[in-house]
């Protein structure tokens, strides 16, 4: 499959940007057509999530991914600046491998497949074994749409034994150039170790912060609307709920209006039991279950109605399971003695897991959002939205992406929402707009007596 892309690579890099965006065009619309279909596809076959929100993924995926990209040069002239004799050429980089996460199974085919085209690369899908056979027909679907409007056959395929061993196969074959790498810490780390360049991502465990200036029925209702979207599978979504003693009360009567319900000391070592391993890893039967689901599983019963599963914390790290990543709708609650003490124990959350992803802060002061940004060790510092839409890009100006970079800070080669810009080259023709005056010079500090003896050698070389 690999080489089959490499083939048609060198066929999409003499199309035009128009021939591109032709292409991509016809993608976005079959993949919109056929939303609803795969969603339900990706729900019976891997239980995460709910097939509404699967839907809207979908479409995030193909509509709202390939509006943003509507005249973006990708390939081609980029920029000419006539002044410093300066012309930048975009050039694809090739073969990409795309690494496909089973929370994700189809829409990240779509929005992959679709930031490559757009940027004259072919992509080779891997996909997760519990999401296989969504994935495929999700590839299927891109690659019939894309050679009907003209693609080279080949430029997008997906591996139809997935495994690991295939995966790591791919991630090193000689014709991949680049690797997308979603999913989870072992194949990110994987990625990187491939010796192929990777754009891979972190861990996401976002705390919120409600600050006294906010509206806490507000704040809390988009918490809520961010962390039930997809049953919690979207890894920027929030993690912890984080604000001052004072606001407890406040924040406490909003978050059970809106449908959450906090776990009594042993409700929550029960829940915290069936959602963590025994080594602390996430238990996949968790992933994407609804709060009553999880509930359930726990042995806590909870009233009709319940949304989001609260649990108290004190504490960071081992020992206090609140303080990481959950992708379902359960969420760390942390009261603190002020906004310092709120400062540091974000601080201290992100440094536990989550650095270079994302926070979010609801407030109407712009003061203490500067005071965090300038901080806060995240890419994506999300103001008064719900974190799982504003970190995609969906309810934000932030391109519209399901591949989050977390930048240096998080072990993440990027801290973009990775679009086709990540995915080219430049070349970059340079004019010479200076005369080399560095021999006249070196000539010039010769001293006379130098001078002289040279003089001398060569009038004797040639007697």
């Amino acid at each position: 499959m690999a080489a089959q892309a490499a083939n048609a690579q060198k066929k999409l890099a003499e199309m035009t940007q128009q021939q591109l965006d032709a292409i991509v065009q016809a993608v976005s619309a079959a993949f919109s057509q056929n939303a609803a279909a795969l969603a339900e596809l990706a729900v019976g076959e891997t239980g995460f999530g709910n097939v509404k929100d699967k839907e809207e993924k979908n479409r995030f995926a193909s509509v709202t991914v390939a509006r943003a990209m509507e005249g973006m040069q990708t390939v081609g002239i980029l920029r000419e600046d006539v002044q410093r004799g300066l012309t930048e050429i975009g050039v694809p980089v090739g073969v990409i491998a795309g690494i496909v996460p089973s929370t994700n199974p189809t829409s990240t085919v779509c929005y992959k497949a679709l930031i490559s085209l757009k940027s004259g690369n072919a992509i080779v899908f891997s996909p997760h074994p519990s999401a296989a056979k969504c994935t495929l027909r999700a590839t299927q679907i891109v690659s019939q749409a894309a050679e009907r409007a003209g693609c080279p056959a080949g430029a997008v395929s997906c591996m139809t034994v997935p495994s690991m061993e295939g995966c790591n196969e791919l991630m090193r074959d000689p014709h991949v150039r680049l690797i997308l790498a979603t999913g989870g810490p072992g194949i990110v780390k994987a990625a990187y170790s491939s010796g192929v360049p990777a754009i891979g991502v972190g861990a996401g465990n976002g705390p919120a912060y409600i600050h006294h200036s906010a509206d806490p029925e507000e704040a809390v209702r988009k918490i809520f609307a961010s962390k039930t979207f997809d049953n919690g599978t979207v890894c920027a979504s929030e993690q912890s709920i984080i604000l001052e003693r004072r606001d407890s009360e406040a924040v406490r009567a909003a978050c059970a209006r809106a449908g959450g319900y906090f776990l009594s000391p042993e409700e929550s070592q029960k829940v915290a039991a069936i959602l963590f391993r025994p080594n602390g890893a996430m238990n996949p039967k968790v992933v994407g279950r609804t709060a009553r689901e999880i509930a359930a599983m726990s042995g806590v019963c909870v009233p009709d109605g319940t949304r989001v599963l609260l649990g108290r914390e004190d504490g960071v790290g081992p020992g206090h399971p609140y303080s990481s990543e959950k992708l379902c709708p359960v969420l760390g609650y942390y009261e603190e003695a002020d906004e310092k003490a709120v400062l540091a124990r974000c601080m201290e959350i992100l440094g536990h897991e989550g650095r270079g992803h994302t926070f979010s802060i609801h407030t109407e002061d712009k003061e203490v959002v500067r005071r965090f940004a300038a901080v806060i060790p995240v890419s994506r510092f999300l103001v008064n939205t719900p974190a799982a839409q504003g970190g995609i890009g969906a309810t934000t100006g932030l391109f519209p992406a399901l591949t989050l970079g977390c930048g240096a800070v998080g072990g993440s080669s990027s801290s973009n929402n990775i679009g086709p810009m990540d995915l080219i080259n430049v070349r970059r023709v340079a004019c010479g707009i200076r005369e080399d005056t560095s021999r006249r010079q070196s000539a010039l500090e010769l001293s006379d007596d130098t001078l002289s003896a040279l003089a001398d050698a060569i009038l004797k070389k040639l007697k």
